[in-house]
């Protein structure tokens, strides 16, 4: 096929040799399928911010990291640099998810440059060495999806282990290659330390998990891995190994109203004291 203009300065600059066909469009990039080498990868050309139909993308760049302060600054007041620098951040988050959650054991393709707004990564198979189909397109068993869901369940908790939450996961971002299922997707990968949605998004990326399988295996649909999950992360008891049961115990010790407003009083008249205090010196 002809070479998208996008692509064209990979071509330029030898990162690869032809473009073989489109494989999908969505709503934040259109991937291809091409030829470096003797390599078959795929090609992820990102939309521009106009025309991506993703949502709230301040949410999840909350407690990304940028290279300066002039970066932040520009990036706050909006200006046409600081736009760059936000698609840059926002391009640059997948690359390095990627490389994170690849070091951490976590099914993801391997990526291998991001470049003028293009990342080119491995092309995810399945058994016959096709494009790997979307777990939506895959025919589930009770069986199966008892099997994808523990599986990628495993996979959330490496994820988080690794200091990273998807934000986006649902059976439309994850592949299924030979071996199962392999996560794709992850431009709005949330930092689970530094930004304040972390948890809501987390128990959300589960629950979409729990809502899909559970058609197949309505057993898992009364399940509460995602806030369980959470809480061990939180209580600083989560690892790979962790075992989970998808129960969260509830605490249902009475609360103490009287010592929480004395609490509040104590702090009151602590805070009234500190006043007169500064009052005193300043007369």
């Amino acid at each position: 096929m002809k070479t998208p203009k996008r692509l064209e300065p990979l071509v330029q600059e030898g990162l690869l040799d032809e473009v073989v066909r489109q494989l999908m469009s969505g709503k934040e990039a259109t991937v291809y399928v091409v030829r470096c080498g003797d390599e078959i990868r795929c090609a992820k050309v990102y939309k521009e911010a106009s025309q991506r139909s993703f949502k709230q993308a301040a949410v999840y760049q909350e407690g990304r990291k940028v290279k300066n302060s002039r970066q932040a600054r520009a990036m706050e007041k909006g200006s046409r640099y600081g736009r760059k620098m936000q698609e840059e951040v926002w391009q640059n988050a997948e690359v390095d998810a990627l490389y994170r959650l690849a070091a951490a054991g976590v099914k993801v393709p391997t990526p291998y440059i991001c470049f003028e707004g293009v990342l080119l990564m491995d092309l995810v198979t399945d058994a016959n060495g096709n494009a790997a189909p979307r777990l939506n397109d895959v025919e589930m068993t009770q069986a199966s999806a008892l099997e994808y869901h523990a599986l990628l369940l495993h996979q959330v908790v490496l994820m988080l282990c690794a200091g990273i939450i998807h934000g986006d996961l649902s059976e439309y971002n994850i592949l299924v290659d030979a071996d199962g299922p392999v996560i794709i997707d992850l431009p709005q990968a949330v930092d689970a330390a530094g930004n304040t949605n972390a948890g809501p998004m987390l128990e959300r990326d589960v629950d979409n998990l729990k809502n899909y399988f559970g058609q197949f295996a309505p057993a898992l649909l009364a399940s509460q891995f995602g806030k369980e999950i959470w809480t061990l992360y939180q209580a600083g008891l989560l690892t790979p190994e962790t075992p989970l049961t998808g129960r969260v115990k509830q605490d249902n010790r009475k609360v103490d109203v009287d010592g929480v407003l004395r609490e509040i009083e104590d702090a009151r008249l602590e805070e009234e004291a500190r006043i007169r205090y500064r009052q005193e010196l300043a007369g």
